[in-house]
C-alpha cells in the first residue's frame, strides 16, 4: 500500500492513499513536516510542560493545564473511545504514528528547536485529543463568570447586562449560506471566516484528504486528524461558528486538609475525601515549582486551595478569603481530626474554584464524529455525524448538491440551574448538579428567502448561552446579501471584507449632542459626524474615530465607581484577560453609552473631554498606520513588518483591536473560505500566512498579501494540476 503527497502552487498538501488508516498516517506525517514546531508546542501545552522550554511566560498556562487535568482527560477520553468506537481509535492512532514518523525531519527544518533546545517527543494515541481539548477549553469563556461575579458584587446585578458583549478572549466567526434559489448556478454557496487569535503558524491547515471512501478538502486543526470545522466532500459542504453556548461551570469549594489528605464539603452537608497529588512544573532557566492537583466530585480545582499549603505548592495566591468554619465537626464523614491553622484540633477551611466541563464528566470529546464527517455525502449524513459531536458547541451550516441544507447547533450543553450559567456556585449547597443535556436546536430546513447567517449573535443557540456577540456583523451580512438577488462565488469576498462599523452609532450620537466646544473640537466633531462609518485601512477619519473612542473608554474606566474593578484579582494570570476593566469597557462601550443611567457617571462630560483631548493632539495617519496585525508566536524570531489592516471588532471584517488599550489586532479571520456546491473547483480559501510553518520557507507567508487584500486562492482538485512530491510505501 502506498500514499502520495501532492502540493499545489501554494504548497497546500493533497494526500491520496488506498486505505483510511494510511491516509491518517500520511496526514500526521505531512503535518509534522510542515508544522513540527507548532505540533510540539501544542503537545506540551496540552501536557502543561511548555514552560520547560518557553520559560516563565508559559507557566500560568501550564499550571492551568495541569490543574484542569487536560492530559488526564484526554487519556480517559481515548480509553473510552477504544471501548466505544475502536475503529476511530485506530484511526487516531494512525495519525499520531504519522506525526511521530514526520517529526524528526520536520524538526530539522524548524529553527525554533535549536533556538530553544527542544527535542521532539513522542506522540501518544491520546495526544490529538489533548491538543483538541487544550485548544478549546477556554472557548466557552468560563472566566466570564468570574467577571460577572465581580461586577455584580461592586456594581449590582444590572452590570451583567451592561457588560454583556463578545468580550476579550472569546472566539467568534462569520458564516453564511446562500441556497440555490439565490445563486447563479442553482446550487448553494457557503462562505465565512473563523475569528481567532492570529498565530504564526496559523491555527488552521488547508489540506485535502483522498482515499476510496472519501475525497475532502478543508481546514484542519494541526495535531488533530480529519477535517472537523470546515470541509467540502464534493457533494456536501459544511462550516461552523462558535455558538456562544455556556457548557462549563465553576464551583466554589470548601476544602480542608486533614491527616488523611484533603476533604471537600459536599451538597449533602458532609465532608468527602478528594483526589489529590503533587507535580513539579519545569521552567526554563528557573528552578521548578511544585503544585498540588486537587479534584472534587464537581471537577478539578483550578484556583485556590486549602490553607496551610507548604511554601511553593501554590503558584498563585488563593483568590478567595477563607470563610469562618460553618460545619458541624460531628457530621458523619468528618473522619479526620488533625490540628490546623484554625486551632482547637479542627482543620481550617479555605475556598477554591473547581471547573466542571463535559469531557471530564462524559469521557467523550466527540472524536467519533470526525470520520463520519469525512464520509458524508448528504446533509442527512452530516446531521447524523453531528449527533456525535461534543465540544466546542458550534452552530453548523451545510448544503449538498441535491439541494438539501442544514442549520443546527452541534455539541452538548448540560441542563442545570441558571445560577450555574451566570457565576460560580457554592458546591456545598444543593441545586447545582447537572441534570442531563439540552436538546439540540435546529433552524428551519429551508432558509428564509434563501439566506442563513451565523455570526455569534443571539439566535439559534440563544437557549444555551448567556452572552452573545452584538448583532452588527450578522445584520450587516444579511443586508449585504439582500442587496442583490443572485450570488456567485466570485462575489463573496466583498462580504468578507466589509468595514462598516454599526457600533459607532452611540458614540457619534453623543458627539452630535455636544455644544460649546473649542473650535478644534467642533471641527473634529463635524468631521466624525460626516464620516461614512467605515474602518477602511486608508481612512484618516477611522483613525480619528478610534482615537476618540479609546479616549472615552479610558475616561470611563478611570471613574471612581469602577475603582474596585481596576485591581486584577489573584486568579491565574491566564484568566485575567476576561477580568481586565478597560477591555471590558471597550467591548461594551455602546451598551454603556446607551444605558439610561450609568452609576452616576456624566457620560457627555467624558465624551466632551475625550473629543477635546484628541482635537488637541490628533493622530496624523490612517487607521492602518496603528491598526496592525499582531500575531502570537511561541518564540518570537526575527521581527516581521506586520501589515496594517482594515476592519474592527464589530465589522464583518473583524480585526479586533482592544479599544482603550491598543489599536493593534491580535485577533481576526484565521481563514476565509467559499464552498461552491455547483463545482468544488470553483471554491476558494486563504489563511493569514501560508501552508508551511517554517520561517523563511517559500510557503510560510505567501498567502499574507491575499489575506490582507481579501482575495482568495483557488481550490484545486484536479490531480493532473498538482505536483507529486512524495510516494510512501506504508507498512501494516
Amino acid at each position: 500500500m502506498s500514499t502520495e503527497t501532492y502540493r499545489d502552487a501554494w504548497g497546500i498538501p493533497h494526500l491520496r492513499a488506498s486505505r483510511v488508516l494510511d491516509l491518517a498516517r500520511a496526514q500526521g506525517r505531512v503535518t509534522a513536516l510542515d508544522r513540527a514546531w507548532q505540533l510540539e508546542v501544542e503537545r506540551h501545552r496540552a501536557q502543561g510542560t511548555s514552560a520547560s522550554f518557553l520559560g516563565a511566560d508559559a507557566l500560568s498556562w501550564d499550571v492551568l493545564a495541569r490543574r484542569a487535568r487536560i492530559e488526564d482527560t484526554a487519556r480517559r477520553c481515548f480509553a473510552a473511545l477504544e471501548r466505544r468506537d475502536p475503529a476511530t481509535a485506530e484511526w487516531v492512532r494512525a495519525y499520531a504514528a504519522g506525526v511521530d514518523e514526520g517529526l524528526p525531519r520536520g524538526a530539522r527544518r524548524a529553527p525554533e528547536f535549536s533556538r530553544t533546545g527542544l527535542v521532539p517527543g513522542r506522540w501518544e494515541p491520546w495526544t490529538p485529543l489533548g491538543v483538541w481539548l487544550a485548544t478549546h477549553i477556554l472557548f466557552a469563556g468560563f472566566p466570564a463568570k468570574l467577571w460577572r461575579e465581580q461586577a455584580t458584587r461592586h456594581l449590582g446585578p444590572d452590570a451583567v447586562g451592561l457588560f454583556a458583549a463578545d468580550g476579550p478572549g472569546t472566539a467568534g466567526s462569520n458564516g453564511w449560506l446562500v441556497s440555490g434559489s439565490r445563486t447563479a448556478t442553482g446550487h448553494a454557496l457557503i462562505a465565512g471566516d473563523p475569528h481567532r487569535f492570529i498565530e504564526d503558524p496559523g491555527v488552521y491547515q488547508q489540506i485535502r484528504l483522498s482515499c476510496p471512501e472519501f475525497d475532502v478538502v478543508g481546514l484542519a486543526v494541526p495535531g488533530v486528524p480529519g477535517i472537523a470545522h470546515f470541509g467540502h466532500t464534493g457533494t456536501v459542504a459544511w462550516a461552523i461558528t462558535h455558538a456562544m453556548a455556556d457548557y462549563q461551570d465553576l464551583y466554589r469549594e470548601r476544602l480542608r486538609r486533614t491527616g488523611a489528605g484533603i476533604q471537600a464539603l459536599g451538597p449533602d452537608g458532609r465532608w468527602h475525601r478528594v483526589e489529590w497529588h503533587t507535580e513539579k512544573v519545569e521552567i526554563a532557566g528557573e528552578p521548578p515549582i511544585e503544585i498540588e492537583l486537587i479534584e472534587t466530585p464537581r471537577g478539578p480545582v483550578i484556583a485556590g486551595g486549602p490553607e496551610g499549603l507548604e511554601a511553593g505548592l501554590s503558584p498563585e495566591p488563593s483568590p478567595m478569603p477563607s470563610p469562618k468554619p460553618s460545619y458541624d465537626p460531628h457530621v458523619p464523614g468528618d473522619e479526620s481530626r488533625t490540628s490546623g491553622p484554625g486551632g482547637g484540633g479542627v482543620p481550617a477551611e479555605a475556598e477554591a474554584l473547581a471547573l466542571r466541563y463535559p469531557p471530564r464528566v462524559t469521557e467523550d470529546l466527540g472524536f467519533s464524529a470526525l470520520l463520519p464527517l469525512l464520509r458524508a455525502r448528504t446533509v442527512a449524513d452530516l446531521d447524523q455525524a453531528l449527533h456525535l459531536w461534543a465540544e466546542p458547541v458550534n452552530v453548523v451550516q451545510a448544503a449538498d448538491t441535491a439541494g438539501g441544507t442544514l442549520h443546527r447547533v452541534a455539541g452538548r450543553v448540560p441542563v442545570r440551574s441558571r445560577a450555574n450559567r451566570l457565576h460560580p456556585v457554592p458546591a456545598w449547597l444543593p441545586g447545582h448538579a447537572w441534570q442531563g443535556t439540552h436538546e439540540t436546536p435546529y433552524a428551519d430546513p429551508e432558509p428564509a428567502d434563501g439566506i442563513a447567517v451565523m455570526a455569534n449573535q443571539r439566535g439559534l443557540a440563544a437557549p444555551l448561552g448567556v452572552e452573545f456577540a452584538p448583532p452588527h456583523r450578522a445584520d450587516r451580512i444579511r443586508d449585504l446579501l439582500d442587496a442583490r438577488r443572485t450570488w456567485t462565488a466570485d462575489a463573496m469576498p466583498a462580504i468578507h471584507t466589509d468595514t462598516h462599523l454599526a457600533s459607532a452609532a452611540p458614540l457619534l450620537d453623543h458627539l452630535a449632542a455636544l455644544d460649546r466646544l473649542t473650535p478644534e473640537a467642533d471641527r473634529l466633531r463635524e468631521r466624525l459626524l460626516a464620516w461614512n462609518r467605515r474602518m477602511d485601512a486608508d481612512s484618516t477619519d477611522a483613525a480619528l474615530y478610534a482615537a476618540v473612542r479609546g479616549a472615552v473608554v479610558r475616561r470611563l474606566a478611570a471613574h471612581p465607581v469602577f475603582a474596585p474593578l481596576t485591581e486584577p484579582p489573584a486568579y491565574p494570570e491566564v484568566l485575567l484577560p476576561w477580568l481586565a476593566l478597560v477591555p471590558r469597557i471597550g467591548y461594551a462601550l455602546e451598551h454603556l453609552l446607551r444605558a439610561e443611567e450609568l452609576y452616576g457617571i456624566d457620560r457627555p462630560a467624558a465624551v466632551r473631554a475625550a473629543l477635546e483631548e484628541v482635537a488637541a493632539a490628533p493622530p496624523s495617519g490612517t487607521w492602518s498606520d496603528t491598526h496592525r496585525l499582531a500575531p502570537w508566536r511561541a518564540v518570537p524570531g526575527e521581527p516581521y513588518d506586520e501589515p496594517g489592516l482594515a476592519g474592527d471588532h464589530d465589522c464583518v471584517l473583524c480585526t479586533s483591536a482592544v479599544p482603550g488599550v491598543t489599536d493593534r489586532a491580535p485577533r481576526g479571520p484565521a481563514a476565509r473560505y467559499v464552498w461552491d456546491l455547483a463545482d468544488r473547483d470553483n471554491s476558494r480559501w486563504v489563511v493569514p500566512f501560508g501552508a508551511d510553518g517554517v520561517p523563511g520557507s517559500p510557503h510560510h507567508r505567501d498567502q499574507l498579501a491575499l489575506w490582507r487584500k481579501g482575495e482568495l486562492a483557488p481550490v484545486i482538485t484536479d490531480w493532473t494540476l498538482l505536483t507529486l512530491l512524495e510516494r510512501t510505501e506504508e507498512t501494516r
